[in-house]
Order: structure tokens, then sequence, then C-alpha cells
């Protein structure tokens, strides 16, 4: 301590220096005891401040389930809260009341395999002969009985002949002919592997037991994964026209999810339009990912969640997912006190954007009652994101955030053919989650070419109502024939503005 001492204590000079020197040395001792001691307990209180918002914050993490954050529902703890009970409409299950009838059509007679006409022989009253008596003008009762054929392989042999030129006595065998395979398997049972293992997601072993078992086709286990290989590299200009196509839409929606590649992680993409839809496995979930889904020069209008590579992309050309943002406000809501309130303002909000988007949707408003109905509702939440950002740092800034891209929570307002929500990213994606959920990923780096390539053939073949059967056959034929792959999206490719 200096020698001030006495000034800061309110010593007069003459006091002070008639206090013995070891009086002196005490109180500077003790004054410098207090200050250490105040020193520490600053510190101690800002520690506290720190650990109380962590454990909040941990608490809050703790209190994360699937009604309010993106956790799916099969990892609820069982201190969960049930998910709220479907209203009752006062609803028999099954059809309801002038429901139409949905009836299997009568076969025509070019469908008919076979025919078989049942005469009765006795009459169950008096037990009297039937035979020979004439058929009284009465309708005859026709039931039609649908089977499944028992299915045996169909084996072709190809002789391939030797003959001897009789010119220079050259012997000259026979060449195989473009339309037929190079190998043992044909591309139909070529194709139903690849859509076995890559649209019903079948081990290699399952695979080899359904052919065996429905359809008595006997195939080893090494024969099922050749013919997988075989079924991606047809599938490969298809791949590549289908992301072409992509790239060439004004709209998409886009989510990833994780994957792997022996036991490596990787992270499966998918961006879908509503011509066609993209899957890729990729090693980055962040920028160079979404680049190389939709293009360095993308001018589109993407929907998505909130992980950052999506945040990176302009405003005014992006769509936040208001399915996400209403589980984060749930779990804010959750929480107690003001910050709890001010999330259930968000979350009455939120329900009122999707009424709105509901009768939009439903044809009940036109676009512009859409837009005069959401400006209120727009000022509102701005006013509370502003709260927010002034009041509360949690969660995770992202006040802040919504705050720098407010114009991407509202495209859907001033844009056509734009969703408020993710959920044609999401929906793609579950089929692959479910199978990812069996078999773990992939094994090599093919295996995932593999995994890409049916994936977005399977969804662009059902949003261009193709056989996928069908259409993987005939692909597998042109890839062995050395014909040009058959086209899955007619072109133009671009969506009508």
């Amino acid at each position: 301590m200096t020698d001030d001492l006495h000034e800061r204590l309110g010593i007069s000079d003459a006091d002070w220096h008639a206090t013995p020197v070891h009086v002196q040395v005490v109180m500077r001792a003790l004054v410098q005891v207090i200050h250490d001691l105040q020193q520490q307990h600053q510190t101690a209180l800002a520690q506290i401040t720190t650990l109380q918002q962590r454990v909040t914050d941990l608490d809050a993490r703790l209190q994360q389930h699937s009604q309010n954050s993106s956790k799916p529902p099969s990892s609820d703890p069982p201190s969960a809260p049930p998910r709220p009970p479907r209203v009752p409409r006062g609803r028999k299950p099954g059809a309801q009341p002038g429901h139409p009838r949905h009836e299997r059509p009568d076969p025509t007679p070019e469908q008919l395999t076979a025919e078989r006409h049942h005469v009765p022989h006795t009459c169950p009253t008096c037990q009297g002969a039937l035979t020979d008596l004439p058929c009284p003008p009465v309708p005859v009762r026709t039931q039609y009985v649908w089977d499944l054929p028992e299915v045996r392989p169909i084996i072709t042999a190809h002789h391939y002949h030797a003959v001897a030129c009789p010119c220079c006595g050259t012997t000259v065998t026979a060449e195989r002919p473009a339309d037929v395979p190079p190998g043992v398997f044909g591309p139909r049972v070529t194709a139903s592997v690849t859509i076995l293992r890559g649209n019903y997601h079948l081990s290699d072993r399952k695979a080899q037991q359904i052919l065996a078992d429905w359809f008595g086709f006997p195939i080893s286990l090494g024969s099922i994964v050749d013919l997988q290989e075989i079924g991606s590299a047809a599938l490969a200009p298809v791949y590549t026209a289908i992301h072409a196509a992509v790239q060439q839409q004004d709209r998409c929606n886009a989510d990833e999810t994780g994957w792997k590649e022996a036991g490596k992680r990787r992270w499966l993409w998918t961006v879908v339009t509503t011509v066609a839809t993209l899957f890729a496995v990729l090693t980055s979930r962040n920028g160079p990912g979404l680049r190389h889904m939709i293009g360095a020069d993308y001018a589109g209008i993407v929907g998505s969640d909130r992980h950052r590579p999506y945040m990176a992309l302009d405003p005014p050309h992006h769509q936040l997912c208001w399915s996400h943002l209403k589980r984060n406000f749930q779990a804010v809501a959750d929480r107690k006190g003001a910050f709890g309130a001010w999330g259930a303002d968000l979350l009455a909000l939120t329900d009122i954007v999707f009424q709105l988007w509901h009768g939009f949707r439903d044809g009940t408003i036109d676009r512009a009652t859409l837009q005069a109905a959401m400006a209120p509702v727009q000022a509102a939440f701005h006013t509370l994101l502003v709260q927010g950002a002034r009041c509360w740092a949690a969660p995770d800034g992202m006040c802040q955030e919504l705050l720098a891209h407010e114009d991407a929570l509202w495209t859907f307002v001033r844009e056509e053919r734009v969703e408020p929500t993710n959920n044609a990213a999401e929906q793609a994606l579950r089929p692959a989650v479910l199978w990812r959920k069996g078999c773990f990923g992939a094994q090599s780096a093919a295996g995932n070419r593999f995994v890409e390539r049916i994936l977005s053939v399977r969804a662009t073949c059902q949003q261009q109502q193709r056989h996928l059967l069908t259409f993987v056959t005939e692909a597998i034929a042109a890839y062995w024939s050395g014909r040009p792959a058959p086209v899955l999206i007619p072109a133009p490719a671009t969506s009508a503005s």
C-alpha cells in the first residue's frame, strides 16, 4: 500500500504520525487483505454468474426433445412430455359416410388367364339331380380371383458358332450381339438387385434370399455386389442429368444428414425441386457441400433450416424453415420467467403465420390478402426480435441472427411457389435415414456413389411418374449395348415463372 493510506482511511496526518509504526504496519496488512478479498469476491461473483448461465443452458439442453428442437422423436428421453394427443373429431375409424368406394375394376377379356364355369348338380332343398336341366334366366354371377404366378427364371442359351472362311480358311466365331448381356445375368435381374438394395434397402443376403424364394433364381452374394455395381454405373449419366436439372431450377429445398463411409463421417445432402431430387454423399457439411449441390452461381430461392452454410445465402433468395423456428421458440417458451413469456409470444405469432399460410394454400385468401394480413405480424415479430436481442443473449444469438436475415423469414409472402417450411427436403431424406439405421452407411466410395445415384433416380422417377423397375432396366440395357441412357427428365428442365 502507498503512504497515503491514512488519507484514504480518513486519518489526519497528526494522528497517523502519532500512531506507532507497528500499528501502521498491521493496518497496511489488514487493508491489503481486505483489498485482496474484494478482488476475489468480484472474481467469484463473475464466475458464479458464468456458471449460473452455463447451468441454465445445460438444463435447457437436458430439456430438449423432439417438440422443442431438431432431435428426432426416437431420441426422446423418458422425461419428455407426451406428444399432444390428436383432437378427436367424433368419427369412427374406417371409411366415412359418403366416401366413394374404391373397388378393383373388372379385368378385360384380354386380361383373363383362364375361365371356369361352375354348374350346380344337386338341389339343396330336395336333393334332386340338376344335370342337363335348362338354366333359368338369372344373370351369371362372376367372381374374379387375382393371384401371383409362379415365377421361374427365363434362361436363354446363346450359341456362338464358328465358320471357316471359304477364301482364306480363317475360322470365324460369331460375336455377341449388342442386345445380349455380357455376362450370365440379364438387365431385368440386374435392375431388380439394384432396386432391392437401393429402394427396398435389403441387405445383400436378403436380396439373395428373395430372389431364390420368390423367383427360383440362384445367385451368389458376390454376384449381388457385382450387379449392384453395374446398376450404379448404368445410372451414372442419369444422375449427371439430374444434377444439371436441379441446378437449373429457380426454387429448391435443401437439407443434410449424417452418413458413413467405412466408419468415417460423411454427410448425405439432398436438394429437392419440382422436377427432380438430387442426393450426394460428401465429406463437407458446410459451404463447399452446398455449392456442390446447387452450384456456385445459383440465383434461385433456397428453402432450408438455420444451418451455417445456408445463412450465407442472400436473404431475399432464401427461405428459413418456420417449423424449425417453431421448435426453437418452444424451447424458449418452456423456460420460466420473462424469458419464457417472450418465447410464448413468439409461438403465438408463429401460429398466426401458419394459419394465414394455410388459408392461402387452401385458396381461402389470395396473395394480396396474405401480404396485407401478414404485415402487422411481421412488425410484431420484428419488435420481439429486437427485444430479445436487447434483453437476452440466449439462445445462441438467435435474435441477432434472425434480425440479420429477416428478409429470409418472409420470402414465402413475397414470392410465388415458395413454402414457409423445409418439409420437402426433410421428407426426401426420411427414407435415407431409415436406410442408414439398418446399414450404417457404405463401406467404400463406390458404395456411396451407388447410394446417391439410386436415391436420386428413385425420387425423381416418382416425381416424373416413371416406373422405377422399368426405367432402371432400360438404363442397364442401354449401358450394356453402348446406347445413350434413357431420358428421365423431359426438356425443358427449368421451372415455369
